[in-house]
């Protein structure tokens, strides 16, 4: 069985390092996880005002990422956290009353330019996460911090470091292990 995952691009660049891990993921994997980008550039601005009619960015962002098996969030670092866009989508996703991601398996991975990979944006992350109207149950213990990531990439966007590949290759088989437990 492919597991259908939902992969929430955090940045909204067209340059984005962190869609580049997603679209390597998507191929690599492709016989164990049918990992499908979801972007966030169109979702509008939560607002309390608006949240019960929501427009049709944000509700479409909510359907799509409703519509899997499982969640996976690429996480950029902008300023020791996630970028704003990123919180406003997880913001709809909260509200409403329909807990989009509520007990969806899931797992995090980021890259940055940095050297460590995200580390404090997947932290904040982590606990905006554990808000009782999100609460995806998350695989513990198999933090991707791609750090450097502009030197693991080749001119397609494709990742080409072994050791960084061989860590992922686990984690994967981490995530469908702890999905096929959760699952069952």
């Amino acid at each position: 069985m492919v597991i259908k995952v939902k992969a929430i691009i955090g940045s909204t660049s067209s340059t984005s390092n962190n869609l580049k891990l997603i679209k390597f993921m998507k191929t690599r994997y492709a016989d164990k996880l049918d990992i499908i980008p979801v972007l966030i550039n169109d979702v509008e601005m939560f607002s309390i005002d608006i949240e019960n009619n929501p427009p049709a960015g944000a509700r479409a962002f909510k359907e799509d990422v409703g519509n899997s098996d499982a969640v996976l969030f690429a996480v950029p670092e902008y300023n020791y956290s996630i970028p704003g866009a990123l919180k406003n989508a997880i913001d709809w996703l909260s509200r409403g009353g329909d807990y989009t991601i509520k007990d969806k398996p899931g797992f995090i991975v980021g890259s940055s330019m940095g050297v460590l990979g995200s580390v404090r944006a997947q932290i904040h992350l982590r606990d905006i996460l554990s808000n009782p109207a999100l609460v995806p149950v998350l695989l513990p213990g198999n933090e991707v911090y791609i750090g450097a990531v502009h030197t693991k990439l080749n001119e397609a966007g494709e990742l080409t470091d072994d050791g960084t590949i061989a860590f992922l290759d686990s984690v994967v088989e981490n995530f469908i292990a702890f999905y096929n437990k959760h699952t069952k």
